[in-house]
């Protein structure tokens, strides 16, 4: 809890985050803390910026923290994903970022890098969040900012044929979700078991949550390499690719994969995916859809683990109000901003004690993302990540369209990754 004597901070009293005495002293060797932040409100103006709908919905939010610190002014400035990153790099180059922003999470290693990030304070507890996502903030034992939301994957599926392949409830293991899906095509009349992304972009982060309940390793060398070519990334690639020779997954599947009319069709009855999924697929099966499908845990190989992702809050080093930005950034971690938070933009809380709220415990469906939550992984924030994965999709979708070697993708794959190196 924050200790303050200053009641125009009643709005930020339940922090969760924020220890009444210095650092916690948990930073790795060679890791660094930032200078604590004073008491009192936060004044002055700061400068903001926020991408996609939470760069929209932001502004309606920094009004609470405005009310609680009269003396501050928020100024958001919302951009479009597909322009951020661009953005964010000039911006670091010229000198000209903002006070505080929100970050892809797979970002971090690139701009730490670049030294644009101001360390997170000691102050600030880093055990309320969920441990995965509070590594997505970390860079050589450093943390920079904090998770702001995040999110995981889930096997959605759909009870109703599950039931009529012969299943009440899914099986736990690779071997069991392997059967199910076939099944599905054999009695249930799905022409599709599971959707599973034929490689391309971004299909790293549905191959990934069966490498992380493998056991699979992404760094070696002590945290000094990328590891793509292991035993444990081999069998899984292996198993993956497995689905796509066997036919039970679409090895034509497009880029831009139609799953929401497929899962309601019951065309392809099972797909790993996020949060926003229960949304999606509720718009289009209608009112009573919500009774046909449910989602369960990451299958296990030797234990069930899933991606983390979603969005980080940083502070500039370059700030001009480092003190009042560090305010707002740690009040977008408060217990009560994070309900509120979760209420106006569907974003899932990263303090582990804010899913005790009836806001989020009332939805069996996203308890169980908060359960994987639990165990989810996030990839290593090196500053090259966004190259080296480029390489790793391109293997993938050779094994899974083409039925490629597994080792053999994999070992372009590390060679490509240790081509390009960790950017330290």
């Amino acid at each position: 809890m924050a200790r303050t004597t200053s009641k125009t901070l009643a709005g930020v009293a339940a922090l969760v985050l924020v220890l009444a005495a210095c650092g916690r002293g948990d930073e790795k060797a060679g890791g660094q803390a930032g200078a604590d932040i004073s008491q009192g409100p936060a004044t002055g103006t700061i400068t903001v910026w926020a991408m996609g709908a939470e760069g929209e919905k932001l502004p309606a939010l920094a009004e609470e923290f405005e009310k609680a610190n009269p003396g501050v002014d928020v100024q958001v400035t919302a951009i479009p994903w597909d322009a951020a990153h661009n953005k964010f790099t000039s911006a670091i180059t010229a000198g000209q970022t903002p006070d505080a922003a929100m970050v892809g999470s797979t970002w971090m290693g690139e701009f730490a890098g670049m030294d644009a990030l101001d360390p997170t304070p000691s102050s600030i507890d880093k055990s309320a969040f969920f441990d995965g996502a509070q590594k997505t903030t970390e860079v050589d034992g450093t943390s920079y900012g904090i998770p702001w939301y995040v999110e995981t994957r889930l096997l959605y599926y759909r009870k109703d044929l599950a039931k009529t392949a012969g299943y009440d409830k899914p099986p736990n293991d690779w071997a069991g979700l392997k059967e199910m899906a076939k099944a599905m095509q054999t009695k249930a009349g799905a022409k599709f078991g599971i959707g599973l992304q034929a490689g391309g972009t971004g299909s790293w982060q549905t191959l990934l949550p069966f490498a992380w309940s493998n056991g699979a390793q992404l760094t070696k060398n002590d945290n000094g390499a990328y590891n793509f070519d292991s035993p444990e990334m081999k069998e899984t690639l292996e198993y993956y690719g497995s689905y796509f020779s066997e036919g039970i997954a679409d090895k034509e599947a497009p880029a831009q994969p139609t799953t929401e009319p497929d899962f309601v069709s019951g065309r392809v009855p099972m797909f790993i995916s996020g949060p926003w999924m229960m949304s999606a697929v509720e718009k289009i099966g209608g009112a009573d859809f919500k009774d046909k499908y449910d989602v369960v845990p990451m299958p296990v190989k030797k234990t069930s683990s899933s991606f983390v992702g979603g969005s980080d809050f940083v502070v500039f080093k370059q700030t001009k109000n480092r003190d009042s930005a560090w305010k707002f950034v740690t009040w977008l971690a408060d217990a009560k901003t994070q309900v509120k938070w979760y209420q106006s933009s569907t974003d899932l809380p990263s303090v582990k004690s804010v899913w005790q709220d009836p806001a989020l415990t009332a939805d069996t469906k996203l308890a169980a993302f908060g359960k994987q939550l639990d165990t989810a992984q996030a990839p290593p924030t090196f500053a090259t990540w966004e190259q080296a994965i480029t390489a790793l999709d391109t293997e993938v979708e050779k094994v899974a369209r083409s039925g490629a070697d597994a080792g053999g993708a994999l070992k372009a794959a590390q060679a490509s990754a240790d081509s390009i190196g960790t950017g330290k």
